[in-house]
């Protein structure tokens, strides 16, 4: 989380270096406590619950493992264009290179496969099936914001 951090906020500096535009109504700041506190909440259940059995937990880790990887790929897809936060550049054309190929936003599918994966490794059922349902809420209501404005930027060129 801090190389990601770190990376997004010198991404977001070079973006609005740029001329980005951070649209309103984004919901950054929810979303900011509730990816750690899901987390939190999963590894706090999880140690008041006996352990979950090993092949549970090597499908928590594969699953994790491949969430984290297809996050990974699509920031390095979208290089210094990848923040936390929604920031446009107009006239910057739309990723379609890489996952970006297939998913039209990879980046938050793969923190779905994080957050399964760490319920799954952590035994953490009830922590780890609400967590996952407020920060998808979350997702797509960031995704809508998003597309607003990517959708906004293209009418626009």
């Amino acid at each position: 989380m801090i190389a990601e951090a770190v990376r997004a906020s010198r991404n977001e500096r070079t973006q609005r270096a740029r001329g980005g535009i951070e649209p309103a109504g984004d919901v950054y700041r929810w979303m900011q406590a509730a990816y750690p506190g899901v987390f939190l909440a999963m590894i706090v259940e999880g140690a008041f619950r006996p352990g979950p059995p090993a092949a549970i937990v090597i499908a928590g880790a594969l699953l994790f493992a491949l969430g984290k990887a297809l996050k990974w790929w699509a920031i390095a897809t979208l290089g210094d264009r990848w923040t936390f936060r929604v920031i446009v550049v107009p006239g910057m054309p739309l990723a379609t290179a890489g996952p970006y190929r297939t998913l039209r936003h990879p980046n938050y599918v793969g923190v779905l496969g994080e957050l399964a994966g760490a319920a799954l490794i952590a035994g953490a059922p009830v922590s780890g099936t609400l967590g996952t349902l407020l920060f998808l809420a979350l997702m797509l209501a960031r995704v809508r914001v998003e597309n607003r404005a990517l959708n906004a930027i293209l009418r626009r060129t």
